[in-house]
């Protein structure tokens, strides 16, 4: 990714700045943040560069250019992201840009059909976002989430799959023997088959003030926005596997991590239990309730918690807080015509063809997934091989 060193001149209350620093995470790009009612240097070149104006988001890049409240379709350019397809018609579409769309993409080019793949967000999915894989087959000393994001996606480019990222799926439908995939820009690109491979995105809590603290200071990925409390306290609600895995990555840089558990035990797999309960800089409270975030000036002051046993509530200070509890499938989108359980999880035949002819769906937005990277690599070859005996008839 090119321009991966810029600053964001912003300020907390600013709803363009969280779009922005969320539109730059979700696409991986590092980038340096400064609250210009907290840095008057900072103030002072946003009112140079503006002409006399303090209008943020401003946003200066390594070459020393710069953009002013910019749109996600001026990011995306900017960032030289392809966010239109060069054809019309494709053999096969893959909806998502995760482990999953973009394994099932690479074996399909590799049969010589014409692939696009679709992403809204950045390329690599939730692997891309996640500290290290230790668990993937072949990489006996683990690897960074990035660079695996990186290996997948110039895997896919080598077999010229084209790949368009900044852009949304709205709609998909069947006209005759053909499937639409229509995009939020309005363009409708047509194709023989498709494969779903949206994956999931982190559940929210639903306490009150959880909605306007988000980007400041309640967040859903340690990896993107944990390096903002070095040398502070955080706490992270969840009990399970990533909520264990990533108070491990806090607690690398942060003074301290409280973990909230609402059960009477860590859910987690052993091993990230026993490392979690082995770090001198986390502390685990159980049977822990989350009432409600509270703010001072736009950002996150205190956390209310309840003991779930005596009903006793306390106020908690952090700076920051992760929530980890769980995944809803990004399957919204989808037509009536395919057939979801009651949360939202695609359900499939034997062969990942859904109700929807031509239509088939990989990954975590599938029901009976495993939510781990290798089994979506491996649902996403077994997808590709699935359309290719569908276009045979």
């Amino acid at each position: 990714m090119s321009h991966t060193s810029l600053t964001v001149y912003g300020a907390i209350w600013c709803e363009d700045c969280k779009r922005a620093k969320k539109f730059l995470g979700e696409q991986r790009v590092h980038y340096n943040w400064v609250d210009i009612e907290q840095n008057a240097d900072g103030q002072a070149l946003v009112e140079r560069v503006n002409n006399g104006k303090r209008i943020i988001p401003t946003i200066i890049f390594e070459d020393g250019s710069l953009l002013v409240e910019p749109s996600n379709a001026e990011l995306a350019a900017k960032l030289g992201l392809q966010t239109r397809a060069k054809l019309s018609y494709y053999d096969l579409i893959c909806v998502g840009g995760g482990p999953a769309s973009l394994t099932a993409a690479l074996y399909a080019a590799r049969e010589g059909l014409e692939v696009l793949v679709i992403e809204k967000s950045g390329l690599g999915g939730q692997a891309g976002v996640t500290e290290r894989l230790d668990n993937f087959p072949g990489f006996p000393d683990g690897i960074g989430g990035a660079e695996f994001a990186d290996r997948l996606t110039a895997q896919a480019r080598r077999f010229n799959v084209e790949l368009l990222q900044a852009q949304e799926v709205v709609d998909i439908r069947r006209e005759e023997e053909s499937l639409y995939v229509k995009t939020a820009d309005g363009h409708e690109y047509g194709t023989r088959a498709a494969i779903i491979a949206t994956g999931s995105t982190y559940r929210r809590l639903g306490a009150p003030g959880e909605e306007d603290l988000i980007g400041a200071g309640i967040h859903f990925c340690a990896t993107c926005d944990g390096p903002f409390y070095k040398g502070q306290q955080v706490v992270v609600v969840g009990g399970g596997n990533s909520a264990g895995e990533e108070s491990l990555f806090l607690a690398r840089f942060v003074e301290k991590v409280t973990i909230l558990v609402r059960g009477p035990s860590l859910t987690a797999s052993q091993i990230v239990i026993d490392k979690v309960l082995e770090n001198p800089k986390i502390e685990v409270r159980y049977n822990t309730e989350v009432t409600e975030f509270h703010s001072e000036g736009g950002k996150l002051s205190a956390v209310t918690v309840k003991d779930r046993q005596t009903g006793a509530t306390e106020k908690l200070t952090p700076k920051g807080a992760f929530v980890f509890i769980g995944l809803s499938p990004n399957s919204g989108f989808l037509p009536a015509s395919i057939e979801r359980d009651q949360y939202g999880f695609i359900i499939t035949k034997p062969t990942l063809e859904t109700s929807l002819p031509g239509v088939f769906a990989a990954g975590d937005v599938r029901l009976g997934s495993t939510k781990q990277a290798a089994s979506a690599v491996g649902e996403g070859a077994t997808a590709a091989l699935m359309v290719r005996e569908y276009l045979k008839h």
